[in-house]
């Protein structure tokens, strides 16, 4: 094994123990405390030991072992290898973060609703992306969603959307409207992050350019802008007229200004404007606003 693939196996199982540790945590310390349900098998042992009484920590560690299962029978062995490590490590660092937690609240003033919420939401998305982004699960709701989307004929997204949306409707009725609306602030925060950390954070966008006038666009990207363009060929399908797309990336904070310099040269310009998450390779120069 060479030294590099050694360094990221590390990283990456450093990555999952934080990101599990994180994810165990925020469930003991913020949600159990204040029954907020955002979904998954913690979620649903929340509403089982309000309900039944059973304990947290041994509805999921019952759980885990009986989604384990499911998950080698209808899954398959290879599909169930990739999530048994977080499976095993959620319910440990349940156990293992349970102290903790209890300490913390006793010496901590967690009384503000709001603030636990907001809290919730941050630590459980940059749990979740943290764990996500090294291709790693906890299982869980995962098999079930997994199963529900091979046998069900739906995308994951679609199960993802079925499955937790039961969950928290379910504890809406159970702990009141304001528990079911708190729920739904921490799913969406919590989405948004985990959705930032694993694509990343847009700092620029990349302009496809179709206008009567390129070649004053071209100038105006070389000259005033300093930057390099790509031409791509094109050809018009109703009149088949040939042409050219100017493409160009620009970032966040010139994209407005270059825009309207471009509308400046030709009103009628053809724009898609998208998100760029990346730029790698390529020539850069110091004096290049687009690539600082």
């Amino acid at each position: 094994m060479s030294k590099r693939k050694y360094t990221n196996e590390i990283l990456q199982g450093l990555s999952l123990t934080l990101g599990v540790f994180l994810l165990a945590f925020c469930h003991n310390t913020l949600l159990l405390p204040h029954h907020l349900v955002v979904g998954g098998m913690s979620g649903l042992s929340i509403i089982v030991e309000h309900l039944f009484g059973v304990n947290t920590t041994v509805f999921i560690y019952g759980s885990t072992l009986v989604l384990l299962l499911a998950s080698y029978i209808f899954l398959g062995r290879e599909v169930t290898y990739s999530t048994v490590i977080g499976s095993i490590m959620y319910p440990l660092m349940v156990t293992f973060t349970k102290p903790l937690a209890t300490f913390i609240l006793a010496k901590s003033d967690l009384s503000e609703i709001i603030v636990i919420v907001f809290l919730a939401g941050i630590l459980y998305g940059f749990a979740h992306g943290t764990i996500y982004k090294m291709g790693f699960s906890t299982g869980g709701g995962d098999v079930i969603m997994q199963i529900m989307s091979k046998y069900g004929k739906i995308s994951e997204t679609r199960a993802n959307i079925i499955y937790n949306s039961i969950i928290i409707l379910c504890s809406g009725l159970i702990f009141g409207v304001s528990s079911f609306i708190y729920s739904i602030i921490i799913l969406a925060l919590s989405v948004l992050i985990i959705e930032k950390m694993i694509v990343g954070i847009s700092n620029s966008k990349v302009f496809f350019i179709s206008s009567k006038k390129p070649d004053a666009i071209k100038k105006l990207i070389h000259l005033e802008y300093e930057s390099g363009l790509t031409l791509i060929p094109t050809k018009s399908t109703m009149f088949h007229k040939k042409g050219e797309l100017i493409m160009v990336v620009v970032p966040n904070r010139e994209y407005y200004n270059f825009k309207n310099r471009v509308l400046e040269i030709d009103s009628e310009a053809f724009f898609i404007i998208n998100d760029c998450y990346e730029v790698t390779g390529g020539k850069r120069h110091r004096n290049i606003r687009f690539l600082d």
